[in-house]
């Protein structure tokens, strides 16, 4: 990349994210839980599916699972039809019940603390593990990237890659680290409660105004 345009892209980053601190200074997923394995288990469901849908499934989810081993031991079949109006629920199933099974053997029953350790669990990626490193430990040592993170990422011109990882490594060069963690948050909810997906009029939407080009540049985001 051009050095003119990194520093341009930088300098447009750290606006986006002043703002970000600003507006949402505390940092929450709206994804509810009450045990560590369960925000596990509510971050792999929420993937291409929205956190009020997880929601309405947790709600009488989580009062029969708690623990890993509660995951654990559940039903395939049985678990897959108490999800089932989760997308992609039954690879979802699969992954929840080998996850919780690893983190029972392999960790004495207790969501990991490091992001590697994190990512060997079935259905945890890189965005999932600094997720829930960062709701349970205020711990970010990354920029998770979803739809809502990457929609925005493509519209503010912060990054040429499509691939979620990809994007996130393009953030991290671009924003102090100690501001990381206002990145995702701030974007979901800004994505969800101020500028949605679909194309529409934003040239008065605080960040578009930042980089007004925001406005006409709709990239399909899959």
């Amino acid at each position: 990349m051009k050095t003119e345009r990194l520093k341009e892209r930088r300098a447009r980053a750290r606006k986006i994210v002043a703002y970000l601190k600003r507006t949402y200074p505390k940092p929450k997923t709206e994804l509810r839980y009450s045990t560590p394995f369960q925000l596990v288990v509510a971050v792999v469901m929420s993937a291409q599916c929205t956190d009020k849908a997880v929601n309405r499934v947790n709600e009488t989810l989580f009062k029969k699972y708690k623990k890993p081993s509660c995951f654990a031991d559940a039903d395939p079949r049985t678990f897959e039809r108490e999800i089932s109006s989760i997308t992609f629920f039954r690879n979802k199933a699969k992954h929840i019940i080998a996850a919780a099974k690893m983190v029972s053997r392999d960790f004495g029953g207790k969501v990991p603390r490091d992001e590697n350790d994190l990512q060997k669990l079935p259905g945890v990626g890189y965005k999932t593990a600094h997720v829930i490193l960062g709701e349970l430990h205020d711990t970010w040592g990354g920029i998770p990237t979803d739809t809502h993170v990457k929609r925005f990422a493509k519209r503010f011109d912060l990054t040429d890659h499509d691939d979620l990882k990809k994007i996130s490594h393009d953030l991290e060069r671009l924003i102090p680290k100690k501001d990381w963690k206002y990145v995702n948050n701030g974007l979901v909810l800004y994505g969800r409660y101020v500028c949605p997906a679909r194309p529409h009029d934003c040239t008065k939407h605080p960040l578009t105004k930042l980089y007004p080009k925001a406005a006409t540049r709709w990239p399909r985001i899959k």
